[in-house]
């Protein structure tokens, strides 16, 4: 990535100002302004992950090159979180889109503002993004959505195709620790140690709630802008990439919202484009410049000229957990759904995928997967900082019910949502399907391209699930997630079916056989042939930044995925290592310790024995002030129950000047235990 530190203005840096909230809270923002006399527009990202601290090196590379090409930059900590007021108690709440409001209404009336408002942000600023474009504040003109989707049943995390993540305990662990860390006395003064202490006992474990609401119903609607697409009224760009978990909603958001809309899906994972991983990474930072101006200054730049979708078309790579690059090229589609695509089919037959069969014999194909498979399946979304993607399939495989096409003769190239559509049964009433599409070279290797979930109790929706009759033929159908592939030729193309995929996905409550019929299910491939208009399409620039903010690693992190099987006691486990070790942030002058560990286990195929278990460690120090919270938090089942239990601790040097080895003291821990009923899940 190429540093930028001379812009066409010249740009003011206040660390905190705190805008007033229509009840008197105060959320605290830091804002870059361009030296100018002249108005100018605003662009803010809206987070709870902390602006002096946990995104400070992220903050200083995005907002000060937003500002230095003319745009008033915010950074705001949403209530409850950071330095702001409040206490934060769940995801996309209507104070949250409230708030929003307010600091849009506050920005536009500024006089170093013009008027004119656009919100950007990656991930949880992607989502409340469009949320807050659905409330339509009239100075809201534009947004960028990155990372993002706007259904948060099925993409968020908690649940695809009606089967229970084990990102949800991942992500609950995530805002476990962020909601229990203090604001910092410096910008909220002496009152920060009460801040805090409404924090730790107001929050909430979030999980909790997540698992009370296993089907699709009021309470993930609530904020789902796929309810209405008409309410958004502003135009949009959605970001992501084929690494990351949120792609699928790109192609929904193209196609249903009805205003100037742009699509832009990379080989990433879970980052902003131009800190891409895997790479290549690209020019984002001037991408979002020309959207501004053209849409907050009205200017034309061009970017309404191009193809409405641009994606990145992967080739074909040997199976790791981890990339540095993706090779491949970018293509481009002028709408969507595209008049490019063609519709090709195969129907599974005995072992294999074939194209317009004729009088397939109809057979009966049955699996019943060990819990191992899935040990190898990587993250839900990537995150770039262990190695997270699928491994080689064929550690999968033998698992799993395996179809595959002869050797290609040419390249066979997909772009978009491959369906399956499975003539199945299953011998108990509640059961799941863990469809996945591999590229097989030549020596047997074989990569995932994509892969879908249902859980076949949500075989009519997630809103009203009803258990399978054993025995009984369905016909289902299988989303899997969007991709862009180029198949080589002398590969094959391969489908795998199992009936469990731990510990990405929580496994049925008790072992399923699955029966296929071959014959009667299909797969559906949307093939793109390659265009001559994708060599014309204009490049991006290089992958630019502003300064990063002045830091020192004094502690070295680790970061490391195990996969452990003690043949004495049958238990195997995946241990997932992301210790950040301890950074200091130079110019605030804290010290700050991450770091967070994640254990996914079973025993034999007994799946009542799954077992999740994530510990987290959080620190922040200076001279005068330390703090430490510590959470542990354990997810276990049984047939019809969920056991949830989890621990809070925080602490703090009671003499800045002791020993923090001896000194350090216990001020809150809470305990909880909760038992939850499975309700077709």
């Amino acid at each position: 990535m190429r540093t930028v530190d001379k812009f066409p203005y010249q740009v003011i840096d206040t660390e905190n100002i705190f805008i007033p909230m229509r009840d008197g809270a105060q959320l605290a923002a830091r804002l870059w302004r361009p030296v100018t006399e002249e108005p100018v527009p605003a662009v803010f990202e809206y987070i709870p992950y902390r602006k002096r601290d946990l995104t400070r090196a992220r903050d200083a590379l995005n907002h000060p090159y937003t500002a230095g090409h003319g745009y008033a930059s915010v950074r705001v900590d949403l209530r409850g979180s950071g330095d702001s007021d409040g206490v934060l108690t769940d995801e996309y709440l209507a104070t949250e889109h409230d708030d929003a409001c307010d600091v849009i209404e506050w920005l536009a009336a500024q006089p170093w503002c013009d008027g004119n408002v656009g919100m950007m942000g990656i991930s949880w600023g992607g989502f409340n993004s469009l949320q807050v474009a659905a409330r339509r504040p009239p100075a809201l003109k534009a947004i960028v959505s990155a990372s993002a989707t706007e259904d948060l049943y099925v993409d968020n995390m908690h649940y695809m195709g009606g089967c229970l993540l084990s990102d949800n305990l991942s992500e609950a662990t995530v805002m476990f620790a962020f909601n229990s860390l203090p604001p910092d006395p410096a910008i909220v003064g002496d009152r920060w140690r009460e801040l805090w202490h409404q924090r730790l006992e107001g929050s909430g474990l979030w999980i909790e709630r997540w698992l009370e609401h296993q089907h699709r119903d009021d309470y993930w609607k609530r904020a789902s802008v796929n309810e209405d697409y008409g309410s958004v009224q502003c135009p949009v760009l959605a970001v992501g990439g084929w690494a990351d978990g949120y792609t699928n909603a790109i192609f929904r958001l193209l196609e249903h919202l009805d205003v100037p809309r742009r699509g832009l899906i990379g080989p990433w994972g879970h980052k902003y484009p131009h800190l891409g991983v895997p790479g290549p990474a690209i020019g984002f930072l001037q991408e979002m410049v020309r959207w501004w101006d053209h849409w907050l200054k009205g200017r034309d730049t061009g970017v309404m000229d191009e193809p409405m979708l641009r994606a990145w078309m992967q080739d074909s790579v040997t199976p790791q957990p981890t990339y540095d690059d993706r090779p491949g090229r970018w293509v481009g589609e002028p709408s969507w759904p595209s008049p490019n695509l063609v519709p090709r089919q195969f129907t599974l037959t005995r072992h294999a995928l074939e194209e317009a069969a004729e009088q397939v014999e109809q057979r009966s194909l049955s699996v019943q997967s060990p819990l191992s498979v899935g040990s190898f399946a990587g993250k839900w979304a990537s995150y770039a900082a262990t190695p997270d993607l699928p491994s080689d399939q064929r550690e999968e495989d033998g698992g799993s019910l395996v179809f595959e096409t002869e050797p290609l003769d040419t390249a066979f190239e997909v772009l978009g949502v491959p369906t399956l559509d499975l003539a199945v049964s299953a011998d108990r009433p509640n059961a799941m399907v863990a469809a996945r599409l591999s590229d097989v070279a030549p020596n047997g290797e074989a990569t995932r391209v994509t892969y879908g979930l249902l859980n076949l109790t949500h075989r009519g929706g997630s809103e009203a699930p009803e258990p399978l009759e054993p025995g009984h033929d369905y016909r289902v159908r299988v989303p899997l997630n969007g991709l862009a592939h180029s198949f080589p030729p002398g590969h094959r193309i391969r489908l795998s079916v199992s009936s469990s995929y731990w510990p990405l996905a929580w496994p049925s409550p008790e072992p399923a056989m699955l029966t296929v019929t071959t014959g009667q299910s299909v797969l559906t491939l949307p093939q793109r042939p390659p265009r001559d208009e994708d060599r014309q399409l204009r490049r991006f620039g290089p992958a630019e930044a502003a300064p990063e903010a002045p830091s020192r690693q004094v502690e070295p992190g680790t970061h490391h995925w195990k996969v452990e099987r003690d043949l004495v006691t049958g238990v195997s486990t995946l241990e997932i290592e992301n210790d950040q070790g301890t950074i200091v942030l130079d110019d605030v002058g804290t010290v700050v310790r991450r770091a967070t560990t994640e254990w996914f286990s079973f025993r034999g195929n007994d799946p009542t024995s799954v077992w999740g278990e994530t510990r987290t460690v959080r620190r922040l120090e200076r001279e005068d002030w330390r703090t430490e919270v510590t959470t542990h938090t354990t997810l276990r089942c049984t047939p019809g129950e969920f056991i949830l239990d989890a621990e809070l601790d925080a602490f703090e040097l009671d003499d800045p000047g002791a020993d923090p080895r001896t000194a350090e003291k216990r001020v809150y821990s809470q305990n909880w235990h909760r038992r939850i009923p499975r309700d077709l899940v």
